[in-house]
């Protein structure tokens, strides 16, 4: 066997051991204040993306401050839904911070590039599109890759459909199904791979792939 490089984008995740039973159903009312502050942070997401499209077209370089931001919003985002709107397995407070957090049971990181394609800027609007056309279903119910930035409504798409179902096994019998936390990460996964791809934030192209499990697979080919 022989390993491949992962992906650029890493998720790690890790659901709590001892979740309460009924929290869920309030989570989203604590989360308000995340998503007064994710409403202006998604906005500046989108700038930032405009801004390094030229960037790159010019220097064929992503900016570092301007990177680092957007992968910033895009941990934050992935807390929060992870917290009271999709995965729903962990019942510790979203910290307010940019940064990575060690301690908190999901992570997101993205290797940053110091190079990109000048070219492929051009056209990865194009190439994306059988990306989000999955995803988007996934996520939403046919809305795009980019909307996983925004508010989420609880339970739509088949995420959403799965992460109802966890909880209410969860509500029955205070577990929350090891099998199902399994699935939901290998498609939130391939979520985030999308939108680091569409944000311009890698030059590799999202694999067609289910990577299931909280911990970031190792990806390998038989040679």
């Amino acid at each position: 066997m022989l390993s491949t490089p992962a992906y650029p984008l890493r998720v790690e995740a890790t659901p709590d051991p001892l979740l309460t039973r009924w929290m869920w159903l309030f989570k989203w009312i604590f989360a308000i204040p995340h998503y007064i502050v994710l409403f202006f942070l998604q906005a500046g997401f989108l700038l930032v993306s405009v801004a390094a499209f030229f960037c790159i077209l010019v220097t064929g370089r992503y900016p570092r401050p301007l990177f680092d931001f957007s992968v910033g919003v895009i941990r934050w985002s992935t807390r929060v839904q992870y917290y009271c709107s999709m995965v729903l397995a962990t019942d510790a407070y979203p910290p307010f911070t940019l940064k990575d957090v060690p301690e908190y049971p999901v992570r997101v990181d993205v290797a940053y590039p110091e190079r990109l394609s000048r070219w492929l800027v051009l056209v990865k609007w194009l190439l994306v599109i059988p990306q989000l056309l999955v995803v988007g279903t996934l996520v939403s119910s046919g809305w795009s890759a980019y909307r996983y930035l925004e508010y989420y409504s609880p339970f739509s798409g088949l995420i959403g459909l799965l992460s109802l179902v966890a909880v209410l096994v969860l509500a029955c019998t205070g577990r929350y199904p090891q099998a199902l936390f399994d699935l939901i990460m290998g498609l939130v996964r391939w979520a985030l791979r999308v939108v680091a791809y569409a944000s311009l934030m890698t030059d590799k192209y999202p694999p067609f792939r289910l990577d299931l499990g909280g911990p970031e697979p190792t990806a390998a080919t038989s040679g």
